[in-house]
């Protein structure tokens, strides 16, 4: 990047900054005033949910747009904090700056990686290291820490085994016949609580087979947060179609048995 571009894109996130701060400002947006950091983290979950939707639509201006919604976040947060003499948006910049520059030694150092497993890895074990730099004065340092509580479940259980799996406390790589024994064993075990009817158990063994299935879904490098949208989406375009269907004959779900609701969903299958 040439020097120019570098300064005009300077400039144009200066002129972001200055617009919060004018919005914060007495006499500016009433709404902005009242924000407080807590009251935004609603926002921030809500903007990166409408980017990654964007993303997966493939438009561009959408795209754009949802950035930038988002890149907003960490801007409105720091304005807050500035105004309470905690930190600013530089502080900020400057943190991610450092981290960057800090774990890859293998563009800013002298450390060889051979694949982005390696990078991985080599990230995974720098920030073991700052955290456990961190425990020295706070106590026990997980490997397993830096998992978000608020993420959702399914990703919140592919990170906790990626980072497992980053220090070997994993099944061999393309081992997926051994991940696949798991889940029946999870299967087996949860239909004996159902049996059982022991309901508190029944949840327990659920969430161990949902858990045993993120992790089939790692060994077969799928996302499953993404595999599971799409089976929703295929689900609400398959239910359509039955709806379709029911209004074009003029009728109710109640006139219908299981059996010729589900001969409509075969039909639907094939739309």
């Amino acid at each position: 990047m040439s020097k120019e571009n570098s300064r005009a894109q300077g400039l144009i996130f200066a002129e972001l900054v200055t617009i919060m701060n004018k919005l914060r400002r007495p006499g500016g947006c009433p709404w902005d005033r009242e924000q407080t950091m807590e009251s935004l983290r609603k926002y921030i979950i809500e903007e990166a949910y409408e980017l990654v939707e964007a993303i997966s639509d493939g438009k561009i201006k959408d795209i754009i747009e949802e950035s930038g919604d988002l890149l907003l976040q960490p801007v409105f947060i720091s304005e807050i904090a500035q105004e309470a003499g905690l930190f600013s948006i530089d502080d900020v910049i400057t943190s991610i700056n450092e981290k960057l520059i800090r774990r890859h030694p293998h563009v800013f150092g002298d450390i060889s990686v051979k694949d982005s497993e390696g990078v991985v890895k080599n990230w995974e074990k720098i920030k073991r290291s700052e955290k456990s730099q961190e425990g020295n004065n706070t106590g026990f340092s997980s490997v397993l820490s830096g998992v978000p509580d608020q993420i959702p479940a399914l990703l919140k259980s592919l990170r906790i085994q990626e980072k497992a799996a980053n220090v070997g406390f994993d099944w061999p790589k393309n081992d997926t016949l051994s991940v696949l024994d798991k889940i029946e064993e999870e299967i087996k075990e949860l239909r004996a609580e159902i049996i059982e009817k022991d309901y508190v158990k029944i949840e327990e063994e659920l969430g161990d087979l949902f858990f045993a299935l993120v992790n089939l879904s790692r060994h077969l490098d799928v996302d499953p947060e993404i595999a599971l949208h799409k089976a929703s989406s295929k689900f609400v375009h398959r239910f359509n179609q039955i709806e379709k269907m029911i209004e074009n004959q003029q009728k109710s779900w109640d006139d219908y048995t299981l059996d010729e609701l589900d001969e409509m969903w075969n039909i639907a299958k094939t739309i």
